[in-house]
């Protein structure tokens, strides 16, 4: 939960940060031109988004888009395992914690969403005594 009221807060106070600066803007020229998709081309996106990092890259051959990759938050902050095989802070969070009720575990996707709100609603759940089980709670 302390996570969900950190985001929360930290929105509303760039909100307010924002709502005193965009009045005190005067852009110079229009701030947004007219475009068209380029024939060929590629081209990379990279940036810190709220949830982490976050790249974008791009081919555009024929006026169309041929290949085309993400990479989001959710890739590093659900890692599960890194090169020395220690485990993701997900991974570390989700191991112990109670669970009610064993078939709708909706406590295991309460901790994901407190790291991560875009994860996906299906878990793989591995028992110590048992084989893995896909649980969709969504």
């Amino acid at each position: 939960m302390d996570r969900f009221l950190a985001r929360a807060f930290e929105a509303e106070k760039i909100a307010h940060a924002m709502s005193d600066r965009v009045d005190q803007l005067t852009p110079p020229q229009p701030v947004r031109r007219g475009w068209s998709v380029p024939v060929m081309g590629s081209g990379v996106g990279l940036t810190e988004s709220p949830r982490g990092a976050l790249g974008h890259w791009i081919k555009i051959s024929g006026s169309k888009t041929v290949n085309y990759e993400v990479v989001t938050p959710t890739c590093w902050n659900a890692s599960s395992r890194d090169d020395r095989r220690n485990r993701g802070p997900i991974e570390e969070a989700l191991i112990g914690t109670p669970v009610d009720n064993l078939n709708e575990p909706l406590e295991l996707v309460r901790v994901l969403h407190s790291f991560d709100l875009c994860l996906s609603c299906t878990l793989s759940v591995t028992r110590p005594a048992g084989p893995a089980t896909l649980i969709r709670l969504c």
